[in-house]
């Protein structure tokens, strides 16, 4: 069982890689000669990209942070079944598979919040966490993208929505997975994500928030 852990702690090393790789400014540069963290609130994140680049590049830079969430998540669950399970004498898609996918989850959320590349900073970690949450349960995903719609299209507020789905992914997890192990890690994700949002929260209770836009 000892041996198994380096495998697990390169693992969540590659979580944390995968999580820092900066899409927004990837696709910023590439595709609009551009830095995104010039322009808007200066965040490499979604929605700050659909404000600076409209519906495509919001698009584009969403599925990208969205898919350096749910591929170290669902790769976890993935090697856990394949190497894991016979050498831990446990059963597949067990418990512990899910705590591998959480662990790796906060990785990825970890990696694109204090990304290396960007100088140990980055963007907020919404994004990919909802990749984690496909790879945990995707019940639960889809749960927090109709949170966020009803937060976010009467208020226009992206930030509040994002905060409003993020304190329920939790509780989301743990009750579409049955897995509450699975639930720790992206509780703890979810922290992260509060305390990268704590000027939004200045900005929401004092009325200053920016509005998001769809119009492009």
């Amino acid at each position: 069982m000892q041996n198994q852990w380096p495998a697990v702690l390169a693992l969540l090393a590659g979580a944390f890689a995968c999580g820092s790789i900066p899409f927004g400014l990837v696709v910023g540069r590439a595709f609009f000669g551009s830095d995104i963290r010039a322009a808007g609130s200066g965040n490499i994140g979604a929605a700050n990209a659909l404000r600076a680049y409209g519906k495509a590049g919001g698009a584009a830079v969403l599925v990208l942070d969205a898919l350096k969430g749910f591929v170290p998540a669902a790769f976890a669950r993935a090697y856990f079944d394949a190497h894991l399970a016979a050498a831990w004498g446990l059963s597949q898609d067990s418990a512990a598979s899910y705590d591998l996918a959480g662990a790796a989850a906060l990785a990825a959320v970890l990696g694109h919040c204090y990304s290396p590349v960007l100088k140990f900073k980055g963007g907020k970690g919404v994004a990919t966490l909802l990749g984690t949450l496909f790879a945990l349960s995707w019940p639960a995903a889809l749960a927090f993208v109709l949170i966020w719609l009803a937060v976010v299209l009467p208020s226009r507020y992206s930030s509040l929505g994002s905060l409003s789905a993020t304190a329920l992914s939790p509780w989301l997890v743990a009750r579409f997975s049955g897995q509450r192990g699975a639930g720790i890690g992206v509780a703890l994700a979810a922290l992260v994500i509060f305390w990268k949002h704590r000027e939004n929260i200045a900005r929401l209770r004092a009325g200053r928030e920016n509005r998001i836009g769809f119009s492009r």
